[in-house]
């Protein structure tokens, strides 16, 4: 490729030089090196770039790959890879308030959404490229395995996963042999049981199910305002030697600030949120709902709590955020008392964030899309967002896994070079 090839590339990307240096990971003076042809970019950027062209004009039924949804949540992972160029094709998800939000947000979807994965069958899923999953962690028992081994019988990591949610993952990968996976989880996935849950997992997915395997962490403050660490796992058929751990992502130092999610007084009021002018008594247009404003009871309990532990040594206690700042991660349990990320007021008792500032921090609102339809009470909003992933890092994902899955759609034959070049970073 030519530097004009690239520099063509980038701006049909809608990348500025700055975007494009803080995506690859790179200054910006290396885009400019690329650019005037001084140095040749790396082959998988090129192709990160072309997989990020915006087709206005795509149909619902005009895709590059299919994918499937386990265990789907409010569909934090299928938007990733929709802005991929993906179709979703299944969904299950067994929770009926995270159905009702998924439903809301994907409502022409030619699919229902079913519901417990473990009652449905490898042969009900149509044949797809993609396996998505953010699996539930759960402790593997050996129960099974030293049965095994007292009958003198052979055992592989599959049988060793029977009895958890995961197995469904490896049944259903076992039976439709998709392309690809990405699977996501809490970043001690790694520790968990002594280490004994990870090495099951990668041990089926290598050895018993022959996928070539990698994982990163990735701290989604460099792309929301929020640190929030997650392992993600990436499998492709083992001909492709796909390597995430050896690719890209943004810096949390240079992430983000709450300024970019909070509730502006230039917004357009929205009901139960934010209140209008005739009613919040200000000059401003809109402002947050007092309802989110601690009560004076909570915020003295918040602090006698932490001065207690600070007696102690200890650095438990909430987490006072302004503008300017990142916030702590965003759990499931944000509906008990707001404490893990509460934003100061003058003159005021701190508040909760707003569920409308859970889905900005979240990345499922983003500039220039409509907002995401939020229809189920605070208390389920709360726990939803807690337990979703951080959109912006799945784009990225899948943008950077996108060239490998079509590849592998295609089998082509000169894809050898590719997939050897994964990971040659600049």
């Amino acid at each position: 490729m030519t530097s004009t090839q690239f520099r063509e590339c980038r701006e049909k990307a809608g990348m500025s030089v700055e975007a494009t240096a803080t995506h690859f990971n790179v200054t910006p003076k290396t885009v400019y090196r690329w650019e005037s042809g001084e140095i040749a970019p790396n082959p998988i950027f090129v192709k990160e770039l072309q997989s990020m062209f915006v087709r206005e004009d795509r149909a619902p039924d005009d895709f590059d790959f299919r994918f499937i949804d386990l265990f789907a949540g409010i569909g934090g992972i299928r938007r990733g890879f929709d802005a991929a160029g993906g179709k979703c094709v299944f969904t299950s998800e067994w929770d009926t308030y995270a159905q009702k939000t998924y439903k809301a947000n994907y409502p022409d979807d030619d699919h229902e959404i079913r519901g417990d994965i473990t009652e449905i069958e490898a042969d009900e899923i149509p044949d797809h490229d993609v396996l998505l999953a953010g699996f539930p962690c759960q402790p593997f028992s050996i129960a099974g395995v030293s049965k095994k081994n007292s009958l003198g019988r052979q055992h592989g990591f599959m049988d060793k996963a029977q009895g958890t949610l995961f197995f469904d993952v490896l049944r259903i990968l076992k039976a439709k042999r998709p392309a690809a996976f990405l699977l996501e989880n809490v970043k001690n996935l790694k520790s968990h049981n002594r280490g004994d849950t990870f090495a099951t997992i990668k041990g089926a997915l290598e050895n018993d199910l022959g996928y070539h395997v990698s994982t990163v962490v990735i701290d989604a403050k460099g792309y929301v305002p929020q640190h929030r660490e997650r392992i993600f796992i990436v499998g492709f058929r083992e001909e492709c030697r796909f390597d995430i751990s050896k690719l890209g992502f943004r810096d949390p130092k240079t992430g983000p600030r709450l300024d970019s999610i909070l509730h502006s007084p230039d917004e357009v009021p929205e009901e139960q949120y934010t209140l209008p002018v005739e009613e919040a008594g200000s000059n401003e247009a809109s402002f947050v709902n007092p309802k989110y404003t601690l009560s004076d009871k909570l915020w003295d309990y918040l602090q006698g709590y932490a001065e207690k532990h600070r007696a102690k040594g200890n650095g438990f206690g909430f987490g006072l955020c302004g503008p300017e700042d990142t916030a702590r991660t965003l759990s499931a349990r944000y509906y008990k008392d707001g404490s893990e990320i509460l934003i100061a007021q003058e003159g005021r008792n701190p508040r909760r964030l707003t569920p409308r500032e859970c889905a900005r921090l979240m990345g499922f609102d983003q500039p220039g899309h409509p907002p995401m339809k939020i229809p189920v009470s605070d208390t389920r909003a709360y726990k939803q967002f807690g337990n979703a992933v951080a959109v912006p890092v799945i784009e990225d994902i899948a943008i950077k896994m996108k060239p490998f899955i079509m590849a592998a759609i295609m089998d082509q034959s000169d894809a050898g070079p590719l997939f050897a070049s994964a990971g040659t970073a600049e």
